[in-house]
């Protein structure tokens, strides 16, 4: 099993380091459901942790996931930031008012993080133009890039799950359209299927030791997200503990 946690200040990295996770959600705002974290806590994470996988959200306002043009354009900066910071994926999300995924805005994004590729492949090869870049994009790690939780919100999740994957999507983080990845379970099954290893499906919503194993064997999944968080002081930070015990559940 893979776990990535959910983390949202970097008191709560250093508690997913503690417990063991491999991977992070590095985000702010959990009260918020998540927004983009702050530009220090990723390079501090960064600095203290280089072999910790730190997938970065880039959510740049809390409410819905319809976002104008200039929302589109703000994220797109935050995306090549946290690239630049580090990053080792993306993750992001969009829907229209209907509820369909807003391909316009996955686009935007999915070019600058192809531009990055390319304009690190340019940099790694000495080379001088982006043709030649091409050929060496691959000298550059390739960021990881996950659909998050919008996934849940969406009215047609077959027809988006295709189309993401068109897109070149790595992984969507889904609770089945439920409030937890364990009601949700047989959706994601059917889901997970249906994807045929083109897309991962990483199941996400009220993760706990106690249902661990049981949301991997009803999805067939091999990953895990969960925040594994208490609540100290008014705000949520993770638990070593609870990491540690989902790793081992």
């Amino acid at each position: 099993m893979i776990l990535e946690v959910c983390c949202g200040n970097l008191e709560s990295v250093h508690a997913a380091v503690a417990g063991g996770a491999p991977r992070i959600e590095l985000c702010s705002a959990l009260e918020l459901d998540g927004l983009t974290p702050s530009w220090e806590d990723l390079e501090a994470a960064r600095k203290l942790y280089p072999a910790l996988k730190i997938h970065v959200l880039i959510r740049s306002r809390a409410g819905d996931f319809c976002y104008s043009p200039a929302e589109v354009q703000e994220m797109a900066v935050q995306i090549e930031k946290a690239l630049e910071q580090g990053a080792d994926g993306i993750v992001l999300g969009a829907l229209t008012p209907s509820g369909s995924l807003d391909r316009d805005a996955i686009q935007t994004w999915m070019d600058v993080i192809s531009n990055w590729i390319l304009a690190k492949g340019l940099e790694a090869s000495g080379c001088h133009s982006s043709l030649d870049a091409y050929f060496f994009k691959e000298l550059v790690p390739q960021p990881s890039v996950t659909f998050h939780r919008a996934f849940d919100r969406c009215r047609d999740p077959f027809g988006t799950l295709e189309a993401l994957a068109d897109m070149g999507i790595g992984r969507i983080l889904t609770s089945g359209q439920t409030p937890t990845a364990l009601e949700g379970a047989p959706l994601i099954r059917r889901l997970r299927e249906k994807a045929r290893g083109r897309i991962g499906l990483l199941p996400g919503g009220g993760v706990t030791p106690e249902n661990a194993r049981a949301i991997l064997e009803q999805t067939g999944c091999t990953e895990l997200h969960a925040s594994a968080s208490v609540t100290e002081k008014g705000r949520k930070v993770t638990s070593a503990a609870l990491v540690s015990a989902i790793l081992s559940s």
